[in-house]
Order: C-alpha cells, then structure tokens, then sequence
C-alpha cells in the first residue's frame, strides 16, 4: 500500500471523485481542498491557498480541475477566456512551480495533468479549451524534461467522452447514443476507467513514462 501524498484539485465529482477513491483504495493520503479552500478560477485563492501550505510534504500533483464554456472563435469573450486560462493553465502552473521543487528535493514525484482529447482534435464551440488544454499538454513535456533528472515523472491523461453526470447534464440521452455509436467500443468510459489509468500513471510502477499524452478514448481519435 502506498504512502505518498496526493494533491489533487477537483476531487469531489466526475473523474476527480474516481481518481480519488481509487487512490485512497491504494492507500494514498489526499489532499482535495474544496473551492472555499482552493478556488482555481482566483488568482489571489491559488497564491493564498500555496502560500499557507507551502510546507505539505506533496509527492504527487493531480491538476484535474478544468472547465469548458462553450464559445466559437468569434463569440470568445474575454470573461470565458481569461476564466478557462486561469482554471485550465495557470492554476496548473502555479501549483506546479510551488509543489515540484519539493519532489526534486526528494528525488521522487509524480505529477498529471487532466487534458482532453479536444487538446488532439476538436470541434465546433471548442476553440478556447481546445487551446488551453493543448497549452497544458505543452506543460507536462516542458516538465518532464526539466524535472525527469530529479526522479520527477510529468504526464497528461487525455480522457475522450466519460459517463459522468456532467455529461447527461449537458447531453440528451438521444445525443449520448449518438455520440457512443462514433466510438468503437460504442459506449461512453466509466471514470473509474480513467482513475486506473490515472493511477498507473502516478504510481511507483511508472518508472520510466513521462512526458506523454495519453489517451483513453476508446478508439474515438483513430478515425
């Protein structure tokens, strides 16, 4: 059973809530704080929230939080815009810079990025996250190479469509038959699919993967 601490941001529903409880399965401790604690779309929130646990022994970072506000190119507001960098990218970057020095200190770390397969391909609507997702894909190489010589192993896990109740929120049950006969395996991912994966990911069995965007999409992105 693992010991290794977890920092993982939007823990509590969707893939998050799966990464977590297959995590604490394994026998990491999690640190998940709630939006009043950490409240990735405020600037000021991340530096108070790194600035009052600057200390936490964190040997894993799961940057997992992330939001899509439905825009075309030309109706890309600079409210929705500088909203998704903020939670997509810069979060993810603050924590990292404040997180990773303590890894490589210890020789040992493990850090993944939540991205989507619209960070590979994309849609109609989904210019901005498109683009904030591919940045943060861009994150995890940089971060990999410059912290691999530590021990530190930096990846991104790029989920296609996952059977969540944000998505029957957003989607008719008409629409997610539609959506899971593009699919080969014709059928949404359970999260607790991507949690097994994530897992892998973030665990002392990944030894040597890093730098990589890894997708689990059933097949969708080979068409």
């Amino acid at each position: 059973m693992s010991k290794r601490t977890v920092l993982i941001t939007g823990g509590v529903r969707g893939i998050g809530a799966a990464i977590t409880k297959t995590l604490l399965a394994k026998g990491f401790k999690i640190v998940a704080p709630t939006r009043a604690e950490l409240d990735l779309s405020l600037p000021s929130s991340v530096e108070a929230y790194i600035a009052a646990n600057r200390e936490l022994p964190i040997d894993i970072l799961i940057n997992n939080a992330g939001i899509n506000v439905l825009r075309s190119i030309v109706e890309i507001d600079e409210n929705s815009w500088q909203s998704m960098l903020q939670i997509n990218l810069n979060a993810a970057l603050r924590l990292t810079q404040a997180y990773a020095p303590g890894m490589q200190s210890r020789g040992w770390g493990r850090i993944l990025n939540i991205s989507t397969i619209f960070s590979l391909v994309t849609k109609e609507r989904r210019a901005a996250y498109s683009m904030t997702k591919a940045a943060l894909n861009a994150l995890t190489r940089s971060s990999a190479v410059e912290f691999g010589p530590s021990g530190v192993l930096v990846n991104a896990l790029a989920p296609g469509y996952v059977d969540t109740a944000l998505t029957h929120q957003n989607n008719s049950p008409e629409a997610i038959a539609a959506i899971s006969a593009t699919i080969p395996l014709r059928r949404l991912a359970d999260a607790e699919e991507l949690a097994r994966a994530a897992a892998f990911l973030v665990s002392e069995e990944n030894t040597y993967l890093t730098g990589q965007t890894i997708v689990v999409d059933g097949g969708f992105t080979c068409q």
